[in-house]
């Protein structure tokens, strides 16, 4: 068994242990992806990088994880398989000689 099934069934295993399907519908899931993203962001707020609280770093990012491997499982996708599939997407868009060491949107290259 690969890690993210793992992970995706310890999740639904603790979402169904307290009837909580019936509240993760794609629309809620993605809802709650992105309020924890913000929550995330909110760690970086006011401060440099390096002086964010790690701990609460380290709990956001696993709620993102945790609501973004949800959503997938809701429309059965493999989250491997599209994420090696919006690399080589991204690989199209930015080619190596022109977006080495830039920062600009693929429009701008």
């Amino acid at each position: 068994m690969n890690d993210i099934r793992e992970l995706t069934d310890a999740l639904l295993k603790f979402r169904d242990e307290r009837d909580w399907a019936q509240f993760h519908n794609a629309k809620d899931l993605a809802l709650a992806l992105s309020i924890e993203a913000s929550e995330l962001l909110e760690s970086f707020l006011w401060k440099p990088s390096e002086q964010a609280d790690i701990g609460q770093v380290e709990e956001e990012l696993a709620d993102v994880f945790a609501f973004s491997f949800l959503l997938a499982e809701q429309y059965g996708f493999d989250v491997k398989q599209i994420v090696l599939e919006k690399i080589k997407k991204n690989a199209l868009k930015y080619p190596v000689e022109k977006s080495k060491g830039i920062a600009k949107k693929y429009t701008e290259l």
